[in-house]
């Protein structure tokens, strides 16, 4: 499993927009799936439209800065990576917070549809920092 791990933080350390459109497509999907279809069917999932429709603005928020940072960003990217790291994993505990304070009220569908989600984006925090990390450890052995 580290072998697997290692295998993807090198391309995207050697090419860190790449992580930036990854983060950006899984956030509009995000987005999409919270406001398009958890909204028209939360009967089913349990959290209301009113929450659904916070957290499908948030990732289209966390959509539109990894865009952003995919489209602009030349160099120099290792701070807007780990802000975008922080920010995903701000958005998974808002989301626990959310989890738990509404826990009569979600459906098993609805907890596990939300426990994907917020594992899907820790997996993605994880890649995030360890490709700060070895950009900037490359750029110490370097210089």
């Amino acid at each position: 499993m580290i072998h697997t791990f290692r295998k993807i933080i090198k391309p995207l350390s050697i090419n860190p927009k790449k992580l930036f459109l990854i983060d950006s497509i899984g956030a509009l999907l995000s987005a999409f799936f919270l406001f398009v279809v958890l909204r028209n069917f939360n009967e089913y999932f349990g959290m209301s439209k009113s929450i659904l429709t916070y957290l499908s603005a948030i990732a289209a928020c966390l959509c539109i800065y990894s865009t952003l940072c995919f489209l602009i960003l030349k160099d120099n990217c290792i701070p807007f990576i780990l802000g975008l790291g922080i920010a995903n994993l701000l958005y998974c505990i808002f989301t626990i917070g959310l989890i738990v304070f509404n826990d009569p009220l979600i459906t098993i569908i609805g907890t596990i549809y939300f426990l994907l989600e917020i594992g899907i984006v820790c997996g993605l925090v994880c890649i995030e920092l360890h490709v700060a990390t070895t950009i900037k450890k490359n750029i110490i052995d370097i210089g």
